[in-house]
């Protein structure tokens, strides 16, 4: 890449309410991390020119009942970005693994915020959202990832996901539990295993991409991404030159099929002659990225406990791990009950640790009744 040389993104932004929400829980954010200031959305894009500290873009989708959730997202968007402005913004030197840093930071700070709100405001108790956050430095993204808000990068006519959902739904499929078209389908895929503001402490998945001339960003909530799967979000980028229209197009596409929830797009394509054009060595997809004193895949694991499920589907000592029936039949039971003491005129919305905790007492009660039938 040449220093001396803009990378350009031309962006923007939409978010909509949807056809059965009353109200919008949803947050986006675009900021220039050289000033440490939003970049506020009109009625056209915005060309960006990505200065020495990089650019942030952020998806929020809150959770807790319409004040809860609206709050959470917003308050997570206003921590990034003010934790970002405190060290980041202010930093002489920069570095690929400095920004890394700096996210998780920030990150971890609206997780801390949020999470404390919380607590000295019980009328908020359990409040939470989702955050998918892209930091552009020079030619490289940056992720930081937490719930099932996604993140597409679109080349070659073609949509691959940077990011990897924090849900029950993903883990059953890296279990083997079931494919990723009945994950698709069923009816618990919005049940998440992290989100800001439920724990103390939260699982942050960072991963990155360097970008290429023409290449399209994609950030959205699950109101998007649940009903317009890549194939079409590849199409619509692909043929549309104007992020505007892109989010409209996809906006649009989500409500034309029923529009359950909020819809939040953020479009950025990129340009200058600071990018390479593609070539066939180019990867594109998830990809974590390691910190020093961390393993590849594996970046946080001294900062926070791990999702309480494993990806391997055969746990220490040979005990299997719970069946996909089990695990719903439980959190069946977990939702039947939390419905029943916080019932609420809001709609359904997605549940996170609380349910979480029934699952893994669950597991220790089939892991202790195994042995126990063994010793027998």
């Amino acid at each position: 890449m040449n220093g001396k040389a803009p990378v350009v993104a031309r962006v923007f932004a939409l978010t909509d309410v949807g056809h059965t929400r009353e109200h919008n829980e949803d947050t986006f954010l675009v900021a220039d991390l050289e000033s440490g200031m939003p970049v506020l959305m009109s009625s056209a894009p915005r060309d960006l020119t990505s200065p020495p500290h990089g650019l942030l873009f952020l998806v929020a989708d809150g959770m807790g009942g319409a004040a809860s959730g609206e709050l959470a997202s917003s308050m997570a968007g206003d921590a990034v970005i003010d934790t970002l402005r405190e060290t980041w913004v202010s930093a002489t030197a920069t570095s690929q693994e400095g920004f890394a840093e700096a996210l998780l930071d920030a990150t971890d700070t609206a997780n801390a915020r949020i999470h404390r709100f919380s607590r000295e405001n019980p009328q908020h108790r359990g409040m939470g959202t989702t955050a998918t956050i892209a930091g552009l430095l020079g030619d490289r993204l940056f992720l930081a990832q937490v719930g099932d808000s996604r993140a597409y990068l679109v080349r070659g006519g073609q949509a691959e996901q940077l990011t990897k959902d924090q849900s029950l739904m993903q883990r059953l499929v890296e279990a083997g539990e079931m494919t990723q078209e009945e994950a698709d389908a069923s009816d618990r895929r919005n049940i998440i295993l992290q989100a800001l503001g439920p724990e103390a402490q939260v699982t942050i998945d960072l991963t990155h991409q360097q970008v290429r001339r023409g290449d399209t960003l994609i950030l959205c909530s699950d109101g998007l991404s649940g009903l317009v799967r890549p194939p079409e979000i590849a199409q619509i980028a692909t043929e549309l030159d104007d992020p505007k229209i892109m989010c409209e197009r996809l906006v649009a596409r989500a409500n034309e099929m029923g529009g359950p929830d909020n819809i939040t797009v953020i479009a950025v394509r990129f340009d200058g002659d600071a990018l390479s054009h593609t070539n066939d060595t180019d990867s594109m997809g998830y990809a974590a990225f390691p910190l020093r004193g961390t393993l590849a895949g594996d970046t946080l694991e001294n900062r926070a406990p791990q999702a309480p499920f494993r990806s391997d589907p055969t746990p220490h000592f040979g005990t299997p791990i719970p069946t996909a029936s089990a695990l719903e039949e439980e959190f069946n039971r977990a939702r039947d009950a939390e419905t029943e003491e916080t019932a609420s005129p809001q709609p359904e919305r997605r549940q996170t640790l609380g349910s979480i905790r029934a699952i893994l007492l669950f597991v220790v009660f089939l892991v202790v009744a195994w042995f126990g039938y063994r010793l027998l």
